[in-house]
């Protein structure tokens, strides 16, 4: 069953600036001004319903609050309790994504029922509107701390998972392609796969963006990394993955895939010769003809998504160690009406 597009792009991020209402209209001569929605924090979104999907929050010591995220169950998981399962950390770009949670855990569902991948579990982070998957320099939202030092700690506590790097994948589009090499260039020892789909910011100054104007590209600078390109750079994916080039070369899992028309063409086909010249092995993939659309770029991937994955995970899983059962609690769930059918 194909994905929704609109539903995909929304998970993925194809984001967009918000015009001027149309009654707002520039003095004559001058050029329009261009307002952008001030992204918001939200550490508990909605619940989104969708098969074999839960809802489930954790307490943050970073945040000061509960966080919420989506998780993804196989059926595998219930049918064999003795096995443990390794982990795909979905990141979303730009917006939240919530709207194309259900696609896309369709689209994991379909593939595991067909065997086109091994069964595992699908994290769907809460990464903000615009989280940008770092700690932000005013303190405002450790978005990066949430995830990597404490969500992940949680969903190892809470589920039959294979805790350790090898059973660990990170995948992305836009903005959580972005996250993606971050994590991955960051936190080897955490994550062996990485997957940097349509991946942006990639440039080496936030000046501007290929998917928004100078005034976003401005506002996000100072909303996000202080309004210093230094900080944007020090903590950018090219920077990581050069100040952790020996362990990411010695074992890590790589691919970027771009398509030919996409606005980060550039900036992706620059990152990708800046891995070359570190000696880090990657899968590359230019996808003809393709723009930024993550919907335009799974169809064209087809079997070669999957097998990425593949090669990821190997068997899948493990039989689980009864002598280190999974912590009860730790957070809440809530299942959606529906979510346990196939």
């Amino acid at each position: 069953m194909p994905l929704p597009s609109l539903a995909v792009a929304a998970l993925l991020g194809a984001c967009a600036l918000i015009p001027l209402p149309a009654c707002a209209q520039p003095a004559r001569g001058q050029p329009p001004a261009e307002r952008v929605r001030t992204p918001t924090v939200e550490w508990v979104t909605r619940a989104v319903e969708a098969p074999r999907v839960s809802f489930r929050t954790f307490a943050s010591a970073a945040a000061g609050s509960s966080v919420s995220y989506h998780l993804y169950t196989p059926a595998a998981y219930e049918r064999e309790p003795g096995r443990r399962f390794p982990v795909v950390y979905w990141l979303h770009g730009s917006g939240g994504g919530l709207q194309g949670i259900p696609a896309v855990a369709r689209h994991f569902d379909e593939a595991i029922e067909a065997g086109r991948t091994p069964p595992c579990l699908v994290v769907m982070v809460n990464g903000l509107e615009m989280g940008m998957y770092v700690d932000w320099s005013s303190g405002a939202a450790p978005v990066e701390t949430v995830i990597v030092k404490e969500l992940v700690p949680h969903i190892d506590a809470t589920l039959r998972t294979i805790a350790s790097r090898e059973g660990r994948l990170l995948d992305g589009f836009s903005m959580g392609g972005y996250g993606a090499a971050r994590f991955g260039f960051k936190y080897p020892e955490l994550f062996r796969a990485v997957s940097i789909m349509g991946a942006g910011p990639m440039q080496e100054t936030l000046t501007t963006t290929p998917r928004a104007s100078r005034v976003r590209a401005e506002e996000l600078l100072a909303r996000v990394y202080g309004g210093s390109q230094a900080v944007f750079l020090q903590v950018s994916p090219r920077t990581l993955a050069r100040a952790n080039v020996e362990t990411i070369a010695r074992g890590s899992l790589v691919r970027v895939v771009i398509g030919e028309r996409d606005e980060t063409y550039a900036n992706n086909v620059a990152f990708h010769e800046h891995l070359a010249s570190l000696g880090i092995a990657h899968e590359w993939r230019v996808l003809p003809g393709i723009g930024h659309d993550p919907m335009a770029v799974l169809r064209e991937l087809d079997d070669a998504h999957w097998a990425f994955y593949r090669k990821a995970f190997g068997a899948g899983a493990k039989p689980a160690d009864a002598s280190t059962p999974p912590r009860p609690g730790g957070g809440s769930e809530r299942r959606p009406q529906g979510a346990g059918s196939s």
